[in-house]
């Protein structure tokens, strides 16, 4: 659902301004609105639609559609590929296809699950709410700029929030030599962080419900690693958006939308493992509704 509000506010906000006002497109009206939203699904909803075909496929007792829950987190896995992804070039491509249709899979794939999927009932695991709560919480606040420029407008003049982040001020875009609004209007990878990590906050309450051990432990770390991959995109952003932009400091946070043999990404994954021991890795509490 998240992903669908934010499907429907990107096709509007790119169909209305034009690419001077955006970032890194050329079309404007409705095959700019609908060229972006095909862009961002084949991205974060693709992404998010991993570790949800896994506890989907959980649910499925027919072997058929299990194989096509297959196919379609392999569709989906393919926004991981180098060279699939070009943040530089937000256009729509023929490369950004397969991810696209490996998301409607997904879609098709859930509703099927809770229509004729096994019929137990589903089980939470609620232990650790409220971290839940508390992470989530923080991740909306500092997501408030990117949601605003999804919907098309500035913080500027917004009690509190228009104080705290610069949004609409034209600031120098690091290494491009020219202005541009400090938080464009249009689509960030910063709200795709949000997207991911509450993604995997609302989905680790599920782990309880998984039957099999190996699944449980691949949708464990998935979830771990989607957590600490979505806050640090939203960091990263909000760095360069909030602090090197105002002229604070020069050092930027390194860019990990795309995986790579980095001190970064060794990083990110040092954490993630950190997080799966420390929260996901034991024997989930399993309350019945």
């Amino acid at each position: 659902m998240l992903c669908g509000l934010a499907t429907v506010a990107v096709f509007e906000t790119y169909w209305r301004f034009p690419p001077h006002d955006l970032w890194k497109v050329t079309h404007t009206g409705l095959v700019g609105g609908a060229g972006r939203a095909f862009v961002f699904l084949s991205y974060s909803p693709a992404l998010a639609a991993i570790p949800v075909l896994l506890i989907v496929a959980d649910r499925l007792d027919n072997r058929r559609t299990r194989l096509l829950a297959l196919v379609s987190l392999v569709l989906c896995a393919t926004v991981a590929i180098p060279g699939v992804q070009t943040p530089s070039q937000l256009d729509p491509r023929w490369a950004y296809l397969p991810a696209v249709i490996g998301v409607g899979l997904a879609v098709g794939l859930t509703a099927w699950a809770s229509a004729h999927g096994r019929p137990e009932a589903v089980r939470t695991t609620t232990a650790g709410d409220l971290a839940r709560v508390s992470v989530g919480a923080v991740s909306l606040f500092f997501a408030a700029p990117y949601i605003a420029a999804e919907l098309g407008f500035f913080l500027d003049g917004v009690p509190l929030l228009g104080w705290i982040f610069q949004t609409g001020a034209m600031r120098p875009e690091p290494g491009a030599g020219y202005l541009h609004a400090a938080v464009h209007h249009g689509h960030h990878h910063g709200l795709d962080g949000f997207l991911l990590a509450v993604t995997a906050l609302l989905l680790s309450r599920l782990l309880g419900g998984i039957r099999a051990l190996g699944l449980r432990t691949a949708t464990a770390l998935v979830l771990s690693l989607m957590l600490v991959y979505g806050l640090t995109n939203e960091a990263q952003d909000q760095w360069v958006e909030q602090i090197v932009k105002r002229g604070w400091t020069d050092w930027e946070i390194p860019n990990v939308m795309i995986p790579s043999l980095s001190l970064a990404w060794a990083a990110m994954l040092a954490c993630a493992a950190l997080v799966y021991v420390a929260f996901l890795r034991c024997e989930p509490l399993v309350a019945r509704r």
